[in-house]
């Protein structure tokens, strides 16, 4: 019996064991933001993200399969600024889970181009709360790391240590890597480009380079004949060299002008995932910046 007693005790230790080793579900609206969460979290979380890295994180369809991915979270990490406000309430509301933390990464972000005015639709796809692609610049990848790991550790305080000191070692990766790819990019500085949508400015302004011009006059919309021939003109009184495009964006149009111009049509990714070989936030810039220096030259 004591036997028994004995053995029934060990199961239970070694079942308690199991179940508190278990990675606690977490969900991110974004690749880059799960890419940070992993970073910090490591093998204590499972991580999913809603949309991926070749998508467009404006546009994602609210499958049933996300609903459920939801359901099971635990915490939620969103970019926030409405960058996600076409899928991710539905998905909020869908998933039905009470004990879901959501959490919006903007807040702490410097954030760009806050309109001073009332917005419409007729403006275009204008976010009311400011632009919300501030991933594009590193720095603010390190703050969102910051709170990501605060956050982490709502859910795993025994685990605290381990998240400071993965967030120390990102964060020195992500400065050492800075520092070169500001040195790579110096010679550059004030080089004037063209981009196609209102997605670059943070990346732009951290490495000293203008944008003098969009393909989309209005942000989300499709430009019109008139909006393209004047950007022609513009582009090629100033000699622009290079015209940027994401890699979701249809490059018809963006290859059109760069032909008329003779700019270099330069396709970058926005996100982890966005090109098979960047599994990192860090890759991500190498590849960015790797980009510009060769089309820049």
């Amino acid at each position: 019996m004591k036997l028994f007693a004995t053995l029934s005790f060990g199961i239970f230790l070694l079942c308690s064991a199991a179940t508190a080793a278990e990675p606690i579900a977490i969900v991110t609206t974004t690749a880059d933001i799960a890419a940070i969460v992993k970073a910090i979290g490591g093998e204590r979380f499972a991580v999913e993200s809603i949309a991926k890295g070749y998508q467009d994180p404006h546009f994602v369809e609210a499958k049933p399969s996300f609903v459920r991915v939801v359901n099971r979270a635990r915490m939620l990490f969103n970019v926030g600024l409405e960058l996600e406000v076409g899928w991710l309430p539905l998905l909020i509301q869908g998933g039905r889970n009470p004990s879901l933390v959501v959490v919006d990464l903007s807040q702490g972000i410097s954030v760009l181009e806050k309109p001073s005015g009332p917005v419409s639709r007729a403006q275009g796809d204008v976010h009311a709360l400011g632009n919300p692609h501030y991933w594009l610049d590193p720095r603010n990848g390190v703050i969102m790391a910051r709170r990501i790991a605060q956050e982490l550790k709502t859910l795993a305080a025994a685990d605290s240590a381990l998240f400071d000191q993965n967030l120390k070692a990102f964060a020195s990766d992500i400065a050492a890597r800075r520092k070169r790819w500001e040195e790579q990019l110096a010679p550059f500085r004030g080089v004037e480009l063209v981009t196609y949508h209102k997605e670059w400015e943070y990346l732009m302004k951290w490495l000293g380079l203008s944008i003098v011009g969009y393909v989309e006059d209005k942000p989300g919309i499709p430009p019109s004949p008139r909006h393209l021939e004047e950007l022609v003109q513009t582009m090629q009184q100033r000699k622009v060299k290079a015209l940027i495009a994401s890699n979701y964006t249809n490059p018809n149009v963006a290859k059109s002008i760069a032909e008329k111009t003779g700019a270099k049509l330069l396709v970058l990714p926005t996100s982890v995932g966005g090109e098979e070989t960047i599994r990192s936030y860090g890759d991500l810039f190498d590849t960015i910046v790797g980009k510009l220096v060769t089309a820049l030259k």
